[in-house]
């Protein structure tokens, strides 16, 4: 990339900006206060909001990108929406003096695995989606093959070298290896399966989802291979890396970082989660999900594990086969008390509120603190992350999100 005296002076301003925001005391604080938290030694509940679809919204509002060349608008875009985070979203999301430049990795999307995964999409954006499956017979198995992975360390290279010649005197430009490990194996399953069917597999065809998930694991177990053989993975247990469906993650709580070589997965955190079988009980779940989980999760230092599905009936189920479980995840509509009663002191209960009542048309915001007072109350004796994401839109009203979080900032405060 080259860049024009124009865009080199302006990403330099927005780079001095940030470093002058990552200055501030309230970072190291931040930072200081999600360790504990992680390290189950809580001062105080955690708030982290995660925009998400949102952000189209938030850009709009807040962001207006002024340079020419393409691939330095996207650092700009960063660096700006950094800045938006310090101004106009008041969580503990801290800002780093730091820039880091990910390695591109191709062939490893859900076309990569030798089948065309179709679907047939609604008009509108971002809406539901019908899965065409890919996998009708046993036989369609025989055309899977292993995802061909290629990590770009040339085109990573370049990048720090640009990045570190236009503010690398400011902002701390480092290249960076794998840090995001997500273990949803279901859906990648229901893709090539479909939703429905799957769920019939359990009683009908329990071979043919073995041997499907069999794979599945063996490939994403691969892929750890790669990155720790390419050298290709960084720690993320950083102070503004996002553990999966929850929080921050910054925690002591790793195996220290070997002196002899690069990190492996065993120094880093890890998110597994299984949405798509969030009615199935805990004994197929245990059969047809976990067991396939478990030998990726014990790869990694620390596990964060749940997303949007309830754990209800598998608390019991996790806790005593994950020995490296952190985080369990929360939802509105899962029963608030028994997560508190089982994750206790011992986990981090990563509470995620209900959205709506700051995205729909008319927000109610008496619901959205009883929400949090509620979770307060029945998780205060549990270190506690209250994650805001899922916020498909704030209906052309950004400033909802800083209403949101000065509100649940206030009422963390008042809980310590």
């Amino acid at each position: 990339m080259t860049a024009s005296t124009r865009d080199r002076t302006l990403l330099r301003d927005l780079a001095r900006r940030v470093a002058d925001v990552a200055a501030l005391p309230e970072q190291t604080e931040k930072t200081r206060l999600w360790t504990a938290c992680n390290d189950l030694r809580p001062e105080r509940p955690m708030v982290f909001a995660d925009p998400q679809n949102g952000w189209g919204e938030i850009d709009t509002a807040w962001v207006q990108l002024e340079c020419q060349e393409t691939g330095l608008r996207n650092w700009e875009h960063l660096l700006r929406r950094r800045l938006v985070r310090h101004e106009q979203i008041h969580d503990d999301y801290p800002i780093l003096a730091t820039f880091p430049i990910p390695i591109p990795v191709t062939g490893n999307s859900y076309d990569d695995y030798g089948l065309e995964l179709a679907v047939t999409r609604s008009d509108q954006a971002d809406g539901a989606y019908h899965i065409d499956p890919a996998i009708r017979t046993e036989a369609d198995l025989e055309r899977l093959h292993c995802r061909p992975l290629q990590l770009d360390h040339v085109a990573a290279d370049r990048a720090v070298d640009c990045a570190q010649n236009l503010f690398g005197d400011i902002l701390q430009v480092h290249k960076t290896g794998r840090t995001s490990w997500r273990y949803g194996l279901t859906r990648v399953l229901v893709h090539m399966r479909g939703l429905d069917r799957m769920f019939l597999d359990m009683y009908d065809a329990p071979d043919l989802l073995h041997r499907l998930l069999s794979f599945l694991r063996d490939d994403f177990l691969r892929e750890i291979d790669l990155f720790e053989q390419q050298e290709a993975i960084s720690l993320n247990n950083t102070p503004d890396h996002v553990t999966g469906s929850g929080g921050l993650s910054p925690t002591r709580s790793l195996p220290d970082e070997p002196l002899d070589g690069p990190p492996g997965a065993r120094h880093c955190v890890c998110w597994a989660e299984s949405q798509e079988t969030g009615v199935v009980g805990p004994d197929q779940f245990d059969e047809f999900v976990l067991q396939y989980q478990l030998p990726l999760l014990r790869r990694f230092g620390l596990v964060d594990y749940g997303c949007c599905e309830p754990l209800d009936r598998k608390y019991d189920l996790l806790m005593q086969k994950i020995p490296n479980l952190r985080w369990l995840a929360v939802q509105r509509w899962a029963d608030r008390a028994l997560a508190a009663e089982k994750i206790g002191a011992d986990y981090v209960y990563v509470y995620k509120p209900n959205p709506a009542p700051i995205c729909t048309p008319t927000p109610d915001w008496d619901d959205a603190e009883k929400d949090i007072r509620d979770t307060l109350e029945v998780a205060r004796d549990c270190p506690l992350h209250i994650v805001m994401k899922d916020t498909h839109t704030f209906c052309s009203q950004p400033e909802r999100i800083t209403r949101w979080t000065n509100l649940a900032s206030r009422l963390a405060r008042d809980a310590a």
